[in-house]
């Protein structure tokens, strides 16, 4: 590929929320980005995907299309790839680790033959290390005889912003904690609360968000070992900050005192503790913040992580026993595998959102109007 053209990105979205993924890469700037299954495509170059794993909250990976050919056997396969412009993309004698799916609709259907074929190419014509600990990862995708190549340009999962040391149990993702936000209708400037917040990360995000402060300000990135990296724009784009949204403050709670601990601990490495406030209590004494109406998101435990349903039950309802005493004008997203649990909070809710895999489980977020 000639590094000056444009090419196709990928990013990868947890399954069923790409729409809101692909909402928030048009917000964000992003030109012309299409839902597709498993994540967003935009086209663009090389800057376009540093900015991408800079300040993308949603998406999981971004991969970068680095080229593709056809190929109808695995000889042909090998051929090509040894006459595949590496050299525009992978410096010699780099260590790579190479990923290959294929489809019954390709001619080349073993995966792991296809494989072996394309590590050799890169091992003897361009001197590649081949390590299955490589941080740069090569994936090919062989559907209906096309062969294409991308780059993951992220490294380590974009979940991980290199803030969040302490982790309460069955934590929340950042990814799906923004899209979540975002699927709730959050959009900085409203005041959010998270009464079983576990490690933080909805007040956390939320604050982020609201602060114009990049997910991906503090980490490092596959993309920075890549050929056409280029160390003095990256600094120029790292240095910069989203748009200032809002003064709104964020509140957590947890019954717990060592997630309250983990909480405090983490939003002070994100650099937000000054606008969040975290205490130790139960669900049913949440007090209402001053100014107007927000939202209060949760991801309460569901009886998968915790045995004895009935105290679930008793939870949930004495959640929604809260919500409706105190919170009025607020709106409400929980996040839970069981429509009977969020039933038992006797909350109004709209349609739940598709179910979106998390953890071994499917999970949906249902959601109120503002409360009465």
């Amino acid at each position: 590929m000639d590094t000056q053209d444009k090419f196709e990105i990928f990013l990868v979205a947890p399954p069923g929320l790409e729409d809101v993924l692909c909402a928030e890469t048009l917000a964000a700037g992003f030109p012309d980005p299409k839902q597709v299954p498993g994540g967003v495509t935009f086209d663009g170059h090389w800057p376009d995907v540093w900015r991408a794993n800079l300040v993308l909250r949603g998406a999981t990976r971004v991969l970068a299309r680095i080229g593709s050919f056809r190929a109808f056997h695995l000889a042909q396969l090998d051929k090509r790839s040894r006459k595949f412009p590496w050299g525009d993309v992978l410096p010699k004698g780099m260590p790579v680790r190479v990923e290959a799916t294929t489809s019954k609709r390709s001619k080349i259907y073993h995966a792991g033959a296809a494989k072996q074929r394309v590590e050799k190419a890169l091992h003897e014509e361009h001197g590649a290390i081949i390590s299955n600990e490589a941080e740069i990862q090569i994936k090919l995708r062989i559907d209906d005889n096309n062969c294409v190549f991308s780059v993951d340009t992220s490294g380590e999962t974009l979940h991980k912003r290199g803030h969040k040391e302490a982790v309460a149990k069955a934590p929340m993702r950042e990814t799906f904690a923004s899209l979540f936000l975002r699927q709730c209708g959050y959009d900085g400037t409203q005041t959010v609360m998270d009464p079983m917040c576990g490690s933080g990360t909805f007040v956390i995000e939320a604050a982020e968000m609201a602060m114009g402060l990049y997910p991906g300000r503090s980490r490092s990135f596959a993309f920075e070992h890549l050929v056409p990296f280029d160390t003095d724009m990256w600094k120029d784009m790292r240095a910069q900050t989203g748009p200032f949204l809002s003064d709104a403050r964020f509140y957590g709670s947890d019954r717990n005192e060592g997630a309250i601990s983990a909480s405090r601990a983490n939003a002070a490495r994100s650099g937000v503790q000054e606008r969040v406030q975290f205490d130790c209590k139960a669900v049913s004494e949440m007090q209402r913040p001053d100014g107007p109406p927000g939202i209060v998101i949760v991801n309460p435990p569901y009886g998968a992580r915790i045995g004895n349903k009935k105290l679930l039950y008793a939870l949930h309802a004495a959640f929604g026993d809260r919500l409706r005493e105190a919170f009025g004008g607020w709106r409400v997203g929980i996040i839970t595998t069981d429509a009977s649990l969020a039933s038992a909070t006797k909350l109004r809710f709209k349609k739940p959102g598709p179910p979106v895999p998390h953890g071994g489980l499917k999970i949906k977020l249902y959601q109120t109007d503002p409360l009465p």
